[in-house]
């Protein structure tokens, strides 16, 4: 299948929307470097929110707020005729990687906890800064481009490092009409294919005991000693039970203290596959190992689906209409500069001094055997509307992503290039979708074609909620609703 890309560099609109772009560019960039200041975690981007949605608003889209009941989410909109354009917007910092930015070492810039249990603070180890003010820019750009002739939407999504916001958001139907939705990934290379993301479902484990004196603890019941013997059995299942493209994550939280027998103790579990049916089988083999678990610990386990998506549908018509944009309008427009910081942080961890991706990748077929990989919520929309999907550099090449050497390259220039060539290609291929109608219709049918059911997350699921300071409600318009309260032990002792 080829996308019948006929457009010539400089035509037309396409010229008007990046040159938008160019000449907005400190602002854009400036969007970024206050985001990556921020670093808020996931479901809690109060001022990266209001930051883009400031943005879009001078720009004359409107916003409405608390998509899918998630208040850092939004959709702004822009025009309301002609085919209809979504674009992505994320903002989540990720946990423990506070990095100073610029410096090729490892410095940290904000702490948490205490000093029994030091951590570092938030950083944008994914280029999520990047990803948003890209995303903005080219919505904006591609409206002012297309004059009316499209609808231009942006969804600001929240808690994308958690899976969350896009599954509930595709769920309640926020997604619903769309001809194309366009979005981008920061990455140490530029380029764009149909590949796929694998599939996800996220649980939690919480094992409830009965507290007592450290120093005596017979007759009490330890949740620890709940999540110790479930990660124990995971391993088991690494070890014989997980395919090749099959990965297990977890994380414990709780905290206490020695001298405590822990009673609340908590396991947070990322399953992942190649498919949302393959997820499945190996969450419900998880979730048999947790009420094991729980018998064999004594203690009381609850049990909760946070999200579940699918696998990512890729689209090779799409995919062709961006490799076509990206080779015109070219790659980065790195420095010097941004090339000798590049090995100066390469050389800090370990890899090879090979600077920059200098150039647009060739396009990239689906991947096989499938090995397994990275998942993002941005996959359930790909259910719901075609997703043309690309990544630019913004880091160094084998800076790995979520690492506090990302963190280090996304608050500088060199994220700064990635983000506007970025956005060029977004707004270029927008507009090309319009005014090319049966380059949008190959698109379409190939999305038609695939076969398509309802999604994985169960209609009674509540996504996680996180009260936002009152300041953030009176901007936004919104009202504050009840925090779902932890789970509570009963009092265990001679009761199992």
């Amino acid at each position: 299948m080829t996308a019948p890309v006929r457009r010539a560099p400089g035509a037309g609109a396409v010229t008007v929307a990046t040159a938008w772009i160019d000449e907005n560019a400190p602002a854009l960039t400036g969007l970024a470097d206050r985001i990556w200041a921020y670093a808020e975690p996931s479901l809690r981007e109060w001022r990266s929110a209001l930051a883009t949605a400031e943005l879009l608003r001078a720009h004359g889209f409107t916003i409405a707020w608390g998509t899918a009941g998630l208040p850092a989410a939004f959709v702004a909109t822009c025009g309301g005729s002609g085919p209809v354009l979504g674009f992505n917007v994320e903002y989540d910092a990720l946990p423990g990687l506070s990095q100073r930015a610029g410096v090729p070492r490892h410095e940290p810039t904000g702490f948490e906890g205490d000093e029994y249990a030091p951590a570092y603070g938030h950083g944008h180890g994914c280029g999520h800064n990047a990803l948003a003010a890209a995303s903005t820019g080219a919505a904006i750009a591609a409206a002012r481009a297309l004059r009316g002739r499209a609808t231009v939407k942006v969804f600001a999504s929240t808690g994308e490092e958690q899976l969350v916001g896009k599954a509930y958001a595709v769920r309640d139907g926020a997604y619903d009409g769309l001809d194309a939705f366009l979005d981008w990934h920061p990455a140490p290379v530029t380029g764009t294919g149909w590949d796929v993301t694998s599939a996800l479902y996220s649980a939690t484990f919480s094992f409830l005991g009965s507290p007592g004196h450290g120093s005596n603890p017979l007759g009490t019941r330890s949740g620890l000693d709940g999540v110790l013997l479930l990660t124990g059995m995971i391993e088991r299942l690494r070890a014989g039970n997980v395919s090749p493209a099959g990965r297990i994550g977890y994380a414990i939280g709780g905290g206490g203290a020695p001298n405590v027998t822990p009673d609340l103790q908590t396991l947070w579990v990322y399953v992942r596959e190649a498919t949302h049916e393959r997820a499945r089988t190996l969450y419900d083999k998880v979730v048999a190992c947790a009420g094991a678990a729980a018998v064999a610990s004594q203690t009381r386990l609850e049990h909760r689906l946070v999200t579940a998506i699918r696998q990512g549908l890729g689209n090779r018509a799409g995919a062709e209409l961006l490799h076509h944009t990206m080779s015109e309008l070219g790659p980065p427009a790195f420095t010097d500069a941004d090339h000798e910081f590049a090995v100066r942080l390469q050389e800090a961890i370990g890899r090879p001094g090979s600077g920059l991706a200098a150039g647009v990748l060739p396009l990239r077929p689906p991947a096989g055997p499938d090995l397994g990989g990275p998942s993002s919520d941005t996959s359930e929309v790909s259910w719901t509307a075609p997703h043309l999907s690309l990544t630019a550099a913004v880091v160094p090449i084998g800076v790995p992503l979520h690492s506090w050497a990302a963190t280090a390259a996304t608050g500088t220039t060199i994220a700064h290039a990635g983000l506007l060539a970025a956005a060029r290609y977004l707004a270029a291929a927008a507009v090309t979708l319009v005014e090319q109608p049966e380059t949008l219709a190959a698109v379409r049918r190939e999305f038609a074609a695939r076969e398509r059911g309802p999604g994985p997350l169960p209609a009674g699921a509540e996504p996680p909620y996180h009260l936002p300071p009152p300041t953030f409600l009176q901007e936004t318009g919104q009202s504050p609703r009840p925090i779902r309260t932890p789970p509570v032990s009963a009092e265990l002792l001679g009761k199992i």
